[in-house]
């Protein structure tokens, strides 16, 4: 028998992704989009990247969005498929990345009779992406692709899910795919950029707080050459250490959980807050509260690409909606009036060098001489993975992100997300190197994408911290119910993770000392492929802020 030709429609969906630049998907495959992967499986131009469960296909998505500026794509199946991915477009809505989810749906006769697996796309994800549709006309797929394109890049970045009905994937089509579409430049108004000079000039402790939405690289050495010019102390928003070199003599450190006390205090207390592309979401802002939601004798300025933030949460005295790299560029040539020249940059910057030199401890393995050590090895431009717990803490506080991009990590706090965005990062720039650090709990949620890494050869390290427990919960549980009898759900038993690693094809090995630490990254160095390194710590050493399960009781 003759194979028959991929449908038309099912054709011409690819050469749409094509024509937009796609080089990459992500997916577990499922028969609800059997005609697409026949397509895909008959050209070059993309590659396809098969998963081993789709949380971890939308959380390397979600990473490939964050590292390029366009849309990372994912494909799944309805039902469980989709829902399993809905954790990633979760993140991608809080951290203002581009992603678009494809799902194979129910053919349209099935549709409202609650068939296999049918789910109404629309409903279940439109209160967490920007845009969620169904293509149900095959002559429409161009312009419902380049419009996910657009949504998914223009002002505040995030999500698009698009569902595609089985039988419409099957159908006759003469549509042509729409040119490539990017996001609009979104300059800066001039009477803005002069209103924002005047105060500055008019401040004696202004601070920034800066990335987020649409900052990329031209951003970055922009601004960066901006805050230095002034002496501008700049701060960066929650898991966006890498919007400026930490080498910066301007930059402060970064906000979120286990701050800089000293630069929560220079936040609380500045008179002038620029916000450039962040967001001042509760983690950045400790509940809202620093800065706080308003105050007579502080003034905000808050620079973001999506009008719609403007003034949502925080009342801005002066707003201004304009593309990251479009303002940064305007501000480090802006030459009108004097050069100010503050010397709370050099001072914040070295509060910040204090605070983020590790002092050795009495631990068997000393997690902030082990990052430490890991700075001093590893390249500068190495790209740190992390999911959510107390783990991430260390590499926040001791790891310095020289390049652009080399953050991967959830606002959201999503655990589960360091292994698959080490995958995405790997296959993205296979001449960098890509560590995931992942806690015990953290890596068990998407451990099994290390296949997904065997598979398509990538070239990556994780970092497993292993404390048996759920270590954050288990911190506020000491916090609220301090007690050995008083401990409930959060202890685990963990398997032996080296050899898991090595299941996996992994070179692997055990660091219950930070010296046996220190050997097993050089030797991880040295070598090619996978490498897991196992580490075994105390739930005592709690968190790199200092907090310990004694500490906590003795409150």
């Amino acid at each position: 028998m003759t194979a028959p030709d991929t449908p038309p429609a099912a054709r011409l969906l690819v050469h749409c992704l094509i024509e937009q630049g796609c080089d990459r998907i992500f997916t577990v495959p499922g028969e609800s989009f059997l005609q697409v992967l026949d397509g895909l499986g008959r050209q070059d131009a993309i590659q396809l990247v098969t998963c081993r469960q789709e949380g971890g296909v939308s959380f390397m998505a979600c990473a490939d969005g964050a590292m390029t500026g366009r849309p990372g794509i994912a494909f799944v199946t309805r039902g469980p498929g989709a829902t399993n991915a809905s954790i990633g477009v979760h993140v991608a809505r809080q951290d203002s990345q581009p992603m678009i989810l494809f799902i194979g749906d129910v053919d349209s006769e099935m549709r409202d009779r609650e068939g296999f697996q049918e789910v109404d796309f629309t409903a279940f994800f439109g209160p967490i992406a920007k845009w969620a549709a169904r293509i149900d006309s095959a002559d429409r797929i161009p312009e419902y692709v380049a419009r996910a394109y657009a949504m998914a890049v223009s002002g505040r970045p995030g999500p698009v899910v698009l569902a595609l009905p089985e039988d419409m994937l099957s159908r006759a089509t003469s549509a042509l795919p729409r040119p490539r579409v990017e996001r609009p430049a979104q300059a800066p108004c001039p009477d803005a950029m002069q209103a924002l000079m005047a105060l500055i000039a008019d401040a004696a402790s202004p601070i920034a707080i800066i990335g987020g939405a649409g900052w990329n690289a031209k951003a970055r050495a922009h601004f960066q050459l901006f805050a230095e010019r002034l002496g501008l102390p700049v701060a960066t928003a929650f898991r966006r250490q890498d919007a400026i070199a930490p080498s910066s003599p301007v930059y402060a450190g970064n906000l979120g959980y286990g701050p800089n006390p000293k630069l929560v205090n220079r936040v609380r207390e500045a008179d002038l807050v620029l916000a450039i592309g962040a967001r001042l979401g509760e983690a950045t802002t400790d509940g809202y509260t620093v800065p706080p939601l308003a105050a007579p004798d502080r003034k905000l300025v808050h620079v973001h690409p999506d009008a719609d933030e403007l003034n949502s949460v925080y009342p801005a005295d002066l707003a201004i909606c304009a593309s990251m790299d479009e303002f940064a560029e305007s501000a480090a040539l802006w030459d009108e009036g004097a050069v100010i020249d503050f010397d709370a940059g050099a001072q914040a910057h070295a509060e910040w060098e204090e605070w983020a030199t590790a002092h050795p401890n009495d631990h068997a393995l000393d997690m902030g001489q082990a990052v430490q050590f890991m700075r001093d090895t590893l390249p500068a431009d190495t790209i740190i993975c992390n999911g959510a717990g107390n783990f991430s803490g260390w590499w926040h506080r001791y790891w310095r992100h020289e390049g652009f991009p080399t953050q991967l990590a959830p606002t959201c706090g999503a655990m589960g997300y360091g292994v698959p965005a080490a995958v995405a990062a790997a296959l993205r720039h296979p001449e960098r190197t890509v560590v995931a650090v992942a806690g015990d709990g953290d890596f068990l949620m998407n451990g099994q994408e290390l296949a997904t890494a065997a598979q398509h050869g990538a070239d990556l390290i994780v970092i497993v911290v292993d404390n048996s427990a759920y270590g954050t919960i288990r911190m506020h549980q000491e916090r609220e119910f301090p007690g050995e009898e008083r401990i409930s759900g959060t202890r685990l038993a963990n398997p032996d993770f080296a050899a898991l690693g090595a299941a996996y094809g992994a070179w692997s090995t055990h660091a219950a000392t930070t010296e046996q630490f220190k050997e097993a990254l050089i030797a991880a160095q040295g070598r090619s492929g996978i490498r897991l390194i196992h580490c075994t710590i105390d739930i005592e050493q709690l968190a790199a802020s200092g907090a310990s399960v004694s500490g906590l009781r003795a409150r």
